[in-house]
């Protein structure tokens, strides 16, 4: 499970240490794991050439020591001092012992920026003078590691209000922070420094973590007590969305799934083993209904939406199930069975009145408990947020393929099978969340090593490879 902690619980980390350590140990051992991972970056350290862009705080301290170990391992080093008078006096003259040059711009022949400016107390855009040196750098085309987070990203939010570093690789010290996972940091390296955390209440899940969930049979389960799923989805205008929803019930390994609605011919000829109904009168027992994808927002979609809601059972809404719940949220006050809704950007601003903005984790928790649901919210970075005190997981993609027309729908399905299961809501979509982006990932890459535009129809047909690769 990764954790994700605010700035001000890694200070409140750090303060015992820097209490009980000799001056400059926590700052060198940071270095040491920043000079460790650029050595990696790099591959070769002897005759190649970095610069570290210093600011005035603990960051620009981290990148000048950093600078100075690779001086000593054969690299020429260089900095550009964004405050002189400022910069970390310590650090500064072990990188002019060392050999290191102090320049006003970074060399052509440069092979690898360090970005040391701010640091997990920064905030707003890079100031103009740090902006020319980035803007030069990016430009020139030379990868930057970023010391703890791109200089110009909010650390909560990851957003940037301006000019800010692209990274290429982003490395931290603790504990990661929120920013790692929202904003555009390359890749990241987490770099033990000792730090005693408290329990976080942003997570991430590992495959480990979606292995420990996902419901398995064991030797004693027949089709029932591995979970019945209830699909009401699609219509004669978008009988795809039946498919897709009912065919990821099925891939995501329901014992049964029952389909209740106008599509059930075209269901059933591409899931034999579906139970099919044409209303949900008649549906038979379920565990848990996953409602909303083509449904239509008409009489008929808001009859099925209500009778879903209005039962005991788990229930995930998505598509025109969330446009009818826009338009009657009170179809889920006081609800007491868990509620999951899925909403991308557009859907999220029909419930909660405005789009998402830079605060998408404050934004999902606040809907979240106006609602009194689960509420996940699609993106590139999934956010799922529970009502009242519960967790809020990230899943982060780390690309897109997963934005084409269906995938909501696939996903649906997966999310409607794991409450089945008795998954519990947050957890349910969080690891829906992983595996769905790991079947677009597979999807993309199919046709070789190099990917390539997918479909949903893909991304559903990949589900059981994703899902192998995890168990």
């Amino acid at each position: 499970m990764r954790s994700y902690y605010t700035a001000q619980q890694i200070r409140d980390a750090e303060a015992p240490l820097l209490a009980s350590l000799p001056d400059g140990v926590l700052m060198r051992r940071a270095a040491f794991g920043l000079a460790t991972a650029i050595i990696r970056e790099l591959g070769t350290v002897n005759g190649r050439i970095v610069c570290a862009v210093v600011g005035s705080g603990d960051n620009g301290g981290d990148a000048l020591w950093a600078a100075t170990l690779l001086k000593r391992r054969g690299a020429g080093a260089y900095a550009v001092l964004l405050n002189p008078d400022k910069a970390h006096p310590k650090a500064l003259a072990a990188f002019r012992a060392a050999g290191g040059r102090v320049v006003e711009t970074v060399p052509a022949a440069t092979d690898l920026v360090i970005d040391g400016v701010v640091g997990i107390s920064g905030s707003g855009a890079l100031r103009p003078n740090a902006a020319e040196v980035f803007a030069a750098v990016e430009q020139a085309g030379i990868p930057v590691v970023a010391v703890d987070l791109p200089s110009g990203l909010d650390v909560h939010t990851g957003a940037a209000e301006g000019a800010h570093v692209d990274a290429a690789l982003t490395v931290t010290f603790g504990g990661l922070k929120p920013v790692h996972a929202l904003g555009r940091c390359g890749r990241v390296e987490l770099i033990d420094i000792g730090l005693d955390l408290p329990p976080s209440d942003i997570l991430g899940f590992d495959a480990a973590d979606v292995a420990a969930r996902w419901p398995v049979p064991g030797r004693a389960d027949d089709k029932y007590s591995q979970g019945v799923t209830g699909v009401m989805a699609g219509s004669s205008t978008y009988p795809g969305a039946a498919i897709l929803c009912t065919g990821a019930a099925v891939a995501a390994h329901s014992g049964m799934v029952r389909y209740a609605g106008t599509a059930a011919g075209e269901v059933v000829s591409h899931w034999p083993e579906v139970i099919a109904t044409p209303s949900h009168a008649t549906a038979g027992r379920v565990q848990a209904w996953a409602v909303g994808p083509g449904l239509g927002t008409d009489e008929a979609g808001a009859s099925a939406l209500c009778f879903a809601l209005e039962s005991d059972l788990p229930v995930i809404v998505d598509a025109d199930g969330l446009t009818i719940l826009s338009a009657h949220p009170e179809l889920v006050a006081d609800r007491a069975a868990p509620t999951v809704l899925t909403p991308h950007a557009g859907e999220f601003a029909r419930l909660a009145g405005s789009p998402p903005g830079d605060d998408r984790i404050a934004d999902t928790r606040k809907l979240a408990d106006r609602l009194g649901v689960t509420v996940l919210l699609k993106g590139n970075v999934t956010v799922i947020a529970e009502p009242g005190s519960g967790p809020v997981y990230l899943n982060v993609a780390g690309n897109s393929w997963a934005a084409t027309a269906g995938s909501g729908d696939v996903l649906t399905g997966v999310i409607g099978a794991l409450l089945a299961g008795g998954v519990p809501p947050g957890e349910a979509a969080a690891a829906a969340a992983f595996v769905h982006s790991r079947s677009a990932e597979a999807a993309a890459c199919d046709p070789g090593p190099a990917p390539v535009p997918t479909s949903s129809s893909q991304i559903l047909a990949h589900l059981r490879t994703a899902l192998g690769s995890i168990l």
